[in-house]
């Protein structure tokens, strides 16, 4: 920590590790471990959700010398192996919330993957099919394990991580036909009734990098793929 007391947390998302080996994030993690006291991972940690990723990712974070605190995302859902990744992530030393906030160095990390649904009055309402409903429902649950988690956060200082997005803003720039599936505003809903730092979200590769919740809570998009200040995959912010 500096001499400011202020935590330095890097915070990156869409990693997408493949099973092929191709990218190494090994020198990433190496340079992260010596600018920063924190690694946040928003989700998208592999790219299929299996096992075998997760692994390569563990290899890499050994690099890793700071506390790594992520959530999962939509991709490490697809293998239907969240079970074994999971196992495979934390027995590597990250912090999986899933709802569980954690605090390190007296800053609170909270967070959910979030889930789809659309934005202000065009978020997606629980009318007509079942399928419809039990989307809508999706969405509601992630956003009430989200506030279950902030009620439990005892520190002044708060990040959220998310993966899919909480607010329309740090989207733009992706097709305004998908903006429903890149996120919901009732994670910003939820976020708005508690005292938050940071909000950090992944997802939209080509959405734009900041913004904020319509009660001022900050928002970064820090999907690798967007452009950061500092030039880098990953942003520095400062909790």
């Amino acid at each position: 920590m500096n001499n400011a007391g202020k935590l330095k947390v890097a915070a990156v998302a869409d990693l997408h590790v493949k099973e092929d080996g191709k990218t190494s994030y090994k020198d990433m993690f190496t340079e992260i471990s010596g600018v920063a006291d924190v690694l946040v991972i928003a989700g998208d940690l592999t790219d299929l959700g299996k096992p075998k990723e997760a692994e390569l990712l563990a290899a890499d974070l050994r690099s890793c010398t700071i506390p790594v605190v992520a959530v999962l995302g939509n991709h490490d859902y697809e293998s239907g192996m969240v079970e074994e990744v999971s196992t495979l992530l934390t027995g590597a030393g990250v912090i999986l919330l899933d709802g569980n906030p954690t605090e390190i160095n007296g800053a609170a990390f909270v967070g959910v993957k979030g889930f789809a649904g659309g934005f202000g009055r065009y978020m997606l309402s629980s009318f007509g099919e079942s399928a419809i409903k039990a989307m809508v429902a999706e969405s509601v649950e992630e956003s009430m394990r989200l506030e279950n988690a902030l009620r439990r956060v005892r520190s002044d200082r708060a990040m959220v991580v998310l993966h899919y997005a909480p607010i329309a803003e740090t989207v733009e720039g992706e097709p305004r036909e998908i903006y429903p599936f890149l996120g919901s505003s009732r994670l910003a809903e939820t976020i708005d009734r508690f005292n938050v730092a940071a909000v950090v979200h992944g997802h939209a590769h080509g959405g734009t990098y900041e913004g904020k919740t319509p009660r001022g809570a900050p928002v970064y998009n820090v999907a690798a793929h967007v452009e950061k200040p500092n030039g880098k995959p990953y942003a520095i912010l400062e909790l």
